[in-house]
């Protein structure tokens, strides 16, 4: 009866005005078309197909019986009301996210969610996070590997880390995110001891067109591996094309041809003898940095000291495993 008595007086303490709040992903949707310009804007930033914003906004005008928005040739502009409704909501939108963020800081200090490329997270980074962890040992690491871009204004994850190859640049950064380049990585030719045995012999890089080469999404990787080590003849390469790192990895352990392979992730297989790389040693082959690796994070977060701890021990880790790689300050 107790019980009972208390859950009457807590559901008794219902404002009448809180009744009149509309659905929260109605007023998201709202906000973000107010905010951005546009319905498909709107859907960008929230990660939602602009049909079901254009579904919320129809919800908040059916809630509030207020028309919000006009629809024109050029997309949707806000009303006299909507610009008066956004105008009054804005700031405690704004409170909302901050106190979240406040509140997801306090609670979340220990752990940290890191996304990572598959190749880098499997074959370097599960190997060592538990060094991380032993230095650490209030912290939970949590590691995704992925080659998605994980959502920071969702709060997808702490830190990315990303490979990207010297031929592409960086993609225009978001407003709001930082990133720090921790190392550059050489890319070596690598073949099984069984296809080696069987194959012609491979004494200069221009050997290697006579070659099965293994690649990835395209031939670029190839391409420009074999012009960085003089070879500029008009190539017309061939060989599978195989779309992911480590299925490139499993062809070339498999005796299928030679392929390109981040050392980070090769060299545990060279290691072991799984793998050979090619001209070890042998000025032709001289060590060729392909890409770099960088770490991402949430400018408001970047500094954080979890963020901050794990960032230099991650770079000093890859500096005493390879006093080749790049240090950045």
């Amino acid at each position: 009866m107790e019980r009972n008595g208390e859950d009457r007086q807590i559901s008794a303490y219902n404002p009448p005005s809180r009744k009149t709040i509309p659905p929260f992903e109605a007023l998201r949707a709202f906000d973000a078309v107010a905010r951005l310009g546009g319905v498909r804007n709107a859907a960008r930033s929230l990660g939602r197909d602009h049909a079901v914003i254009s579904r919320h906004l129809k919800t908040l005008e059916q809630w509030t019986g207020a028309k919000l928005i006009e629809r024109t040739a050029r997309g949707v502009v806000l009303t006299d009301d909507g610009r008066r409704y956004h105008a009054e909501i804005a700031a405690a939108m704004d409170a909302i996210a901050s106190s979240t963020i406040d509140l997801m800081r306090r609670g979340y200090h220990n752990h940290l969610h890191i996304s990572c490329a598959p190749g880098f997270a499997l074959h370097w980074m599960s190997r060592r996070v538990g060094m991380f962890e032993k230095l650490n040992p209030d912290v939970e690491i949590e590691l995704r590997p992925t080659d998605r871009s994980p959502d920071f204004g969702l709060y997808e994850s702490d830190i990315e880390i990303r490979f990207v190859p010297s031929y592409r640049a960086v993609s225009k950064i978001e407003v709001g995110m930082q990133y720090q380049e921790v190392a550059s990585v050489p890319i070596v030719a690598v073949a099984s001891p069984d296809y080696l045995a069987s194959a012609p012999a491979i004494e200069a890089p221009h050997d290697l067109i006579e070659h099965r080469l293994l690649h990835e999404h395209d031939f670029d990787s190839w391409a420009h591996w074999l012009a960085a080590h003089g070879v500029f003849d008009e190539l017309d390469l061939t060989g599978p094309r195989l779309w992911q790192g480590h299925l490139t990895l499993d062809a070339a352990l498999h005796g299928r041809g030679v392929a390109l392979m981040n050392y980070l992730v090769a060299e545990s297989f060279i290691g072991s003898g799984q793998l050979i790389e090619i001209g070890r040693d042998q000025p032709a082959f001289q060590p060729y940095a392909e890409g770099k690796y960088l770490i991402f994070s949430r400018a408001d977060r970047w500094d954080t000291p979890l963020i901050r701890r794990y960032r230099r021990w991650l770079i000093d880790e890859l500096r005493k495993d390879h006093s080749g790689l790049k240090k950045t300050a």
